[in-house]
């Protein structure tokens, strides 16, 4: 595997104090297993599919690592093991979410793990982000740049479009 390789993860939070929870997140993350590493704003969305739960915080984050895809996300695992997630259900209510959104150029589809993130195109949520922190993404499989996808969901949905929430100097 190659060294180096540019990577963005999803995060999400909507338990506890999760602004905070996002920071220690972006600390982990940048301290351990990401070089150069870059953060979106936070943005606050609604539960997805309507769903009886706290709103969200989201972000997207990138920066590069060393990491094959498999252990890059055993480390976000136990990340999110170390900040109080908890898995009982799919898309339950979580203190913190990691997800891999893409891994350089690559593509993989196993049981334990699939890149690029088969729903991001779907969700406004990592879509904005995304094209906040960098606008010159392309989609690995798809070809299409992160300015068409979200121009496409634009097109496609009526959702209240996720907000930035303001951070305390």
């Amino acid at each position: 595997m190659k060294s180096n390789i540019l990577v963005y993860l999803g995060l999400g939070s909507n338990l506890g104090n999760k602004s905070l929870i996002l920071n220690q997140a972006c600390k982990k993350l940048s301290a351990v297993i990401l070089k150069d590493f870059r953060a979106s704003e936070i943005y606050e969305t609604v539960p997805l599919l309507k769903m009886i739960q706290p709103n969200y915080y989201n972000q997207v984050v990138c920066g590069r690592t060393d990491l094959s895809p498999f252990h890059l996300m055993e480390e976000c695992h136990k990340i999110e093991t170390q900040l109080g997630r908890v898995r009982k259900e799919h898309w339950g209510s979580r203190k913190i979410d990691l997800d891999i959104l893409s891994y350089g150029n690559l593509t993989i589809s196993s049981e334990k793990l699939v890149i690029p993130h088969p729903e991001m195109e779907k969700r406004s949520f990592v879509l904005l982000p995304l094209l906040e922190l960098s606008s010159d993404w392309i989609h690995p499989k798809s070809g299409h740049s992160i300015k068409m996808l979200w121009e496409k969901w634009l097109m496609n949905n009526n959702e209240k479009l996720p907000k930035v929430i303001k951070q305390k100097n």
